[in-house]
């Protein structure tokens, strides 16, 4: 759903992760669409136009609606609060990158509901809808219903999620492969990376990280892998988070609840086997940081994703 005011690289997030035909890599086609309170030429925060050929009735289809960043100083346009209202009562989740979110606080669907956006609002959307549990910082917040996201790659964090959610870590990872992405960042994961670029002289860790994720079944300290890399413990664990974002243990748990995703879903192994290939030891330890993740038991997971082919789930619709 967008209107004059739009930020088209949030809008071609939004495009780009729901809207292309990839059934070729195993992901299902949704019915996508592009929706507004008018139609024809909607004008973009850059001056050129987007052409948009579906008024708000197309969001009474939608099983998702996307709000891409907007305006934020500028009114929500009539119609359109009361078309998220009514996606959201009959049960559709809505999604917001960047500044979007202030559209949904609009509507009063932000109040009492952790929510976030881009880290430069977060303070402005904590004054203007003071009964919104604004979370500084974070790369999105899912709180059911309404997921919103921060800044630009955030937005694709967000969107990888809602595919992981909806289909599984296959897809999820395919689609994120399409992107040339990583498939897999959570929300928790700080905004502020200390260093996004390492300076030129400085060695990055991304041969370490590649060798991680080869051996999750070994025992990964920060002692032994900062003798990998010739650092000090303390200097590595500093390097590591200006680089990923997160600590050491939480980077290395998180792609070891990712791999064990895909093993739920393409294999028949069992738990407890799943939890040794992946480096939790056991399957109590497994059941314990797959069900803080994704909410849900590794059994549970493997009984939603693991059955059937991923292009056989039924198609969407999901105006942005």
């Amino acid at each position: 759903m967008i209107w004059d005011g739009v930020a088209p690289f949030e809008f071609g997030v939004v495009c780009e992760a729901f809207g292309l035909d990839r059934r070729e890599d195993g992901v299902p086609l949704l019915d996508f669409g592009v929706c507004g309170p008018q139609t024809g030429m909607v004008r973009t925060n850059l001056g050129f136009g987007i052409e948009v050929l579906h008024g708000l009735e197309r969001v009474e289809e939608a099983d998702l609606v996307c709000v891409p960043a907007m305006r934020r100083g500028d009114p929500v346009p009539p119609g359109v609060v009361e078309a998220l209202l009514r996606a959201h009562e009959r049960g559709a989740r809505i999604l917001t990158v960047c500044s979007g979110a202030f559209a949904l606080g609009e509507a009063g669907l932000l109040d009492g509901r952790e929510c976030t956006t881009h880290w430069k609002y977060t303070d402005e959307l904590a004054e203007r809808f003071p009964q919104a549990k604004v979370v500084p910082e974070v790369l999105y917040v899912d709180s059911g219903q309404v997921i919103t996201s921060a800044g630009t790659a955030a937005g694709l964090d967000a969107c990888l999620h809602i595919w992981r959610q909806e289909h599984g870590a296959a897809v999820a990872s395919a689609v994120a492969r399409r992107m040339v992405v990583p498939p897999q960042r959570d929300g928790g994961q700080a905004q502020f990376i200390s260093r996004p670029v390492p300076e030129p002289e400085a060695e990055t860790l991304g041969p370490l990280l590649a060798w991680i994720t080869a051996h999750l079944h070994e025992e990964l300290d920060v002692d032994s892998l900062a003798r990998r890399v010739l650092m000090s413990p303390r200097t590595f664990a500093r390097r590591f988070r200006a680089e990923t974002g997160a600590t050491p243990y939480a980077w290395i748990t998180a792609q070891r609840v990712h791999r064990a995703e895909e093993l739920l879903e393409r294999t028949e192994r069992p738990v407890e086997w799943i939890a040794g290939e992946v480096g939790f030891g056991n399957a109590a330890a497994l059941r314990h940081h797959f069900t803080r993740v994704r909410g849900l038991s590794p059994q549970a997971y493997r009984r939603r994703f693991a059955c059937g082919e991923p292009g056989d789930a039924a198609d969407s619709a999901l105006p942005a």
